[in-house]
C-alpha cells in the first residue's frame, strides 16, 4: 500500500501542466501548511550562490526495478556465483575483467572504456541495514535517505534545496520525465520536471484546422484522465517496471491563485530559457536510440546551453528481471553503458565535463540464487556507479561475501551504506555540510 504523503496522481485536485506535460508543476490534493511555506520562502535567501552555470553539477540516474548487481559487476572468478548460477551466470571468457576477480557485464564496455580511462569509480556492496524487498518501500528509502524503519515526508535532493539552495532558480533541480520523483520533495518545492522541450506550450481548446486536438491538448488531457499513469505503464504499484510508479507528492504552500500566478510565471520563464539553449546548442556526440539516451542529450544541451540547474534527474526502467534476465539485463546495460558514454563525450567535447558527475542507483539488487524462470527474484545490496573527470576511479568498499553461511536470508549483506555516498556527494562535490540534509551523521565516501 502506498503511504498517503506520498501518493499523488495526475488527477488529483490542481495537479496541472502548465506547459503542455513538457514542464510539470505539481499541486497537491491537500493544500495542508498553505501560508507557513511560502512566508519561509519569501523571508529566505540563497544560501548556496552557486548555480550550474559556474560550479559542479550532479546528475542522478535511476535504474528502476532492481538491477541485478551480481550480473552487473561479476565476481567471475567466485565458485559460488557459478553454484548459484548455473543456468544465467556468465563465463569468465565474456566478462569485461577489471581484476583477478571481478570484472563487469560484457554489454558495459562503454562503462569499462570509462574504467579504463579514470572517470569510473565502482561502489560495490551498497545497501542500507534491515533492506527491505518491496519496490515502493526500497524505492522510497533510497530517495528520501531515510532508515528502514522511517518514513520521511521529503527527499534527500529537495533537502539539499531546503538547506543549500534557497531562492534559486527554479531551474536548479531538472527531472528529465513527466513526474517529479520523490527524491525532489521538500518543504519549499523548488526543481521542474519536463519531458519534450518541443511541446511546451499548452492552450486549451485550440485545435487542429481540422478540428480534431492538437498533439499538446490531446496530451494534456489523456494525461489528466482518471487512470491513465496506470494505463499508460501497464505496471502495478510495485511491479518496478515503470519508474513513474514512485514518485514524490510537491506539497506547494500559500493562497491556489498565488500559487499558480508564482508557478506559471516561473514556468514561461524556465520554458523561454529551455527552448532557446535547445535550439542553439547542438550535441556533439553521437547517442543511441533511447529514452535513457535522449534524456541524457537534453541534459548535456541544457548544461551546455547555460541553464543554472545543479541536480538532473533521469531514469531508465525495465531492471525487474523475474523471468528470462539474460537478454532483457544485456539490452538495458547496453543502452546504459553507451548512452552514459556518449554523454560523458557530449561534455567533454563542450569542455564541461569537469563540473559534472553522474551517480546511478537501483532500489535493490536481486537473490544470489537464480529462479526456477531464469531470472532473479528481489535481494538487497548491489554496487552503484559514479561518474566523472574527478572521481577516485577505481573499486570502493568490499565485495559482499558469497558463501552461503554469509548470506542474509538468500541475499547480498551491504558493505557501503549508500547514505555515505550521498553524504561524499554533498560534501566534497557539491560542497554543502550532509547531516542536515541526511538527518544524521554518515561518514562520507571520498568520491574526488
Amino acid at each position: 500500500m502506498k503511504h498517503e504523503h506520498t501518493l499523488h496522481t495526475r488527477r488529483d485536485f490542481l495537479r496541472t501542466s502548465v506547459l503542455g506535460g513538457a514542464l510539470t508543476w505539481t499541486v497537491p490534493a491537500f493544500l495542508a501548511d498553505t501560508f507557513s511555506a511560502l512566508q519561509a520562502e519569501a523571508a529566505g535567501s540563497a544560501t548556496q550562490t552557486a548555480t550550474g552555470k559556474d560550479s559542479t553539477i550532479l546528475v542522478v540516474l535511476q535504474m528502476a526495478g532492481g538491477n541485478d548487481g551480481l550480473n552487473t559487476v561479476v565476481p567471475y572468478a567466485n565458485d559460488y556465483y557459478h553454484q548459484a548460477r548455473p543456468r544465467i551466470g556468465l563465463p569468465a571468457k565474456s566478462i569485461l575483467k577489471i581484476n583477478d576477480d571481478i570484472g563487469l557485464h560484457p554489454s558495459l564496455a562503454g562503462f569499462k572504456n570509462l574504467y579504463d580511462a579514470g572517470q569510473l569509480s565502482i561502489i560495490q556492496g551498497a545497501g542500507y541495514p534491515n533492506p527491505n524487498r518491496s519496490h515502493f518501500r526500497s524505492t522510497e528509502i533510497w530517495q528520501t535517505a531515510s532508515d528502514a524503519n522511517k518514513v520521511e515526508s521529503y527527499g534527500w535532493i529537495g533537502r539539499y534545496f531546503d538547506n543549500a539552495c534557497r531562492g534559486a532558480d527554479p531551474t536548479v533541480g531538472v527531472n528529465i520525465g513527466r513526474q517529479m520523483p520523490q527524491a525532489f520533495s521538500a518543504k519549499n518545492p523548488t526543481g521542474i520536471s519536463l519531458d519534450n522541450p518541443q511541446s511546451y506550450r499548452f492552450m486549451a481548446g485550440k485545435s487542429a484546422a481540422n478540428g480534431e486536438m492538437n498533439a499538446d491538448e490531446k496530451s494534456f488531457r489523456e494525461l489528466n484522465q482518471p487512470g491513465s499513469e496506470d494505463a499508460a505503464t501497464g505496471a502495478t504499484d510495485n511491479s518496478g517496471s515503470s519508474i513513474g510508479a514512485i514518485h514524490g507528492p510537491t506539497a506547494h504552500a500559500g493562497s491556489v491563485m498565488d500559487f499558480l500566478e508564482r508557478t506559471a510565471l516561473d514556468a514561461e520563464m524556465s520554458s523561454d530559457k529551455i527552448l532557446a539553449i535547445t535550439k542553439r546548442v547542438e550535441s556533439q556526440a553521437t547517442y543511441p536510440n533511447s529514452q535513457l539516451a535522449s534524456a541524457l542529450k537534453l541534459v548535456a544541451k541544457l548544461i551546455g546551453g547555460g541553464l543554472p540547474t545543479r541536480i538532473f534527474y533521469v531514469s531508465q526502467g525495465g531492471y525487474d528481471t523475474h523471468t528470462n534476465q539474460t537478454g532483457q539485463q544485456e539490452r538495458l546495460l547496453t543502452d546504459l553503458g553507451d548512452s552514459v558514454k556518449a554523454f560523458v563525450q557530449d561534455l567533454q567535447a563542450q569542455g564541461n565535463f569537469q563540473r559534472v558527475m553522474l551517480m546511478t542507483f537501483s532500489e535493490f539488487g536481486r537473490r544470489v540464487a537464480e529462479n526456477a524462470n531464469g531470472g532473479t527474484d528481489h535481494g538487497a545490496a548491489a554496487p552503484l556507479f559514479v561518474i566523472g573527470h574527478k572521481v577516485k576511479a577505481g573499486l570502493h568498499g568490499k565485495y559482499p561475501s558469497l558463501a552461503p553461511q554469509d548470506l542474509f536470508e538468500g541475499d547480498l549483506k551491504y558493505n557501503v551504506d549508500f547514505r555515505s555516498v550521498y553524504a561524499g556527494v554533498l560534501e566534497e562535490w557539491l560542497k554543502t555540510k550532509s547531516q542536515p540534509i541526511l538527518g544524521a551523521k554518515f561518514p562520507p565516501l571520498s568520491l574526488v
